[in-house]
């Protein structure tokens, strides 16, 4: 006898609708008719109705036995009883699910980080270090297999091997088949009788290593330099993941770095700034020769073009400036002293009226006076 309720004029949908059209037009109703927006117990016996149809159209078998006129939810004898499997229901609203089955053991490692200080020098230049890190690595015993030498895995009692129970549980919708991995095997399918001594079954062990690498010219503190392939070994031997080491730049008593460029202070005698001098500067390149004009005053800069930073991701390097700070010279003898006084006396200087300084004319004041008429 078949079937009374027209399952395909439940989901709106004509009799030769392929998969995608009968899952497309159950998922458009679910979601209008779904009892956590529509409460009333009409709209829910809808939804029964609907989940009903999608259960049976949405099974190739039940869908043959239905278009043969045979009721596929029937109990007994030629029918598939009243149970469905809730992670089609799933499917149905958030698309395919992840395959089904046991999991492996065997996983990517996770990435690990470590901090570094570095020099100025090893900033300007590059350098060979070396790090000491505490990681897991494969086990050697077993292999990364877990199981102890002479021995192998299992299958699971519980689950047969499938890493899944199943477990039926009544609801609005009837009898609703959940799945779950299982609490035995942890999902693996598979159990370890006889545990690796040396792993305790995880098929890795922790042991400290010590790894080269290049620091290379430009770094600065934030940058990380991965090296792929050092960081630890994932469960069951699985891949390494990687290890990043991060800059931390020291602090340097006599340069001050701003992005690629270098700054220093040099102090200049009074004597010299005013009748100007050659002095000697100690850079990281060497010792270079900074030209102090006559009548220089104190906050002049000098530039050294080429003789910063080497740029990370680009060629060539930033520059060197260097502050010149003229310093009085204290404390001072009596012949010091005198000196000075004729100095002054000569100058007219002996009673200063301190003549205030006019600011520079940046570009902006310039167009802000042309504005003015001024």
């Amino acid at each position: 006898m078949p079937p009374r309720t027209d399952y395909y004029a439940v989901l709106g949908v004509a009799r030769d609708a392929d998969a995608q059209e009968i899952k497309r037009a159950y998922r458009k109703l679910a979601r209008e008719l779904h009892p956590d927006l529509n409460p009333d117990p009409t709209t829910q016996e809808r939804f029964k109705e609907v989940t009903l149809a999608y259960e049976v159209l949405g099974d190739p078998e039940k869908r043959r036995m239905y278009d043969r006129g045979v009721d596929p939810m029937a109990s007994g004898p030629g029918g598939a009883g009243g149970n469905f499997d809730f992670s089609d229901l799933m499917d149905a609203f958030f698309g395919p699910s992840t395959p089904r089955g046991p999991r492996p053991r065997r996983h990517r490692g996770q990435d690990a980080l470590i901090r570094i200080q570095v020099d100025l020098d090893e900033v300007m230049f590059g350098s060979e270090r070396e790090v000491t890190v505490d990681t897991a690595v494969a086990c050697a015993a077993c292999e990364g297999a877990g199981a102890a030498p002479g021995t192998q895995p299992v299958t699971c009692v519980m689950c047969k091997g499938s890493g899944e129970i199943q477990s039926v549980q009544r609801s609005f919708l009837g009898q609703v088949m959940t799945t779950r991995a299982c609490p035995q095997c942890r999902g693996f399918g598979t159990t370890i009788p006889h545990p690796c001594p040396e792993c305790s079954g995880d098929g890795r062990v922790r042991t400290r290593r010590t790894i080269g690498f290049k620091v290379p010219p430009g770094v600065e503190t934030g940058t990380r330099i991965q090296l792929a392939g050092e960081g630890e070994v994932g469960p069951g031997a699985g891949p390494a993941g990687d290890l990043f080491v991060e800059i931390v730049e020291k602090k340097h008593p006599v340069f001050q770095r701003q992005g690629d460029d270098l700054h220093a202070t040099l102090a200049v005698p009074m004597t010299a700034a005013a009748l100007g001098a050659e002095i000697p500067l100690d850079t990281l390149d060497g010792q270079e020769t900074i030209q102090v004009p006559q009548g220089t005053q104190s906050g002049a800069e000098q530039t050294m073009r080429g003789r910063g930073v080497p740029r990370l991701r680009g060629s060539g390097r930033g520059d060197l400036t260097v502050h010149l700070q003229v310093q009085t010279p204290t404390p001072l003898d009596a012949e010091q002293r005198e000196l000075l006084q004729r100095l002054a006396q000569l100058r007219d200087e002996e009673k200063p009226s301190g003549t205030p300084v006019a600011q520079p004319t940046g570009l902006f004041s310039r167009i802000k006076d042309a504005f003015a008429g001024k």
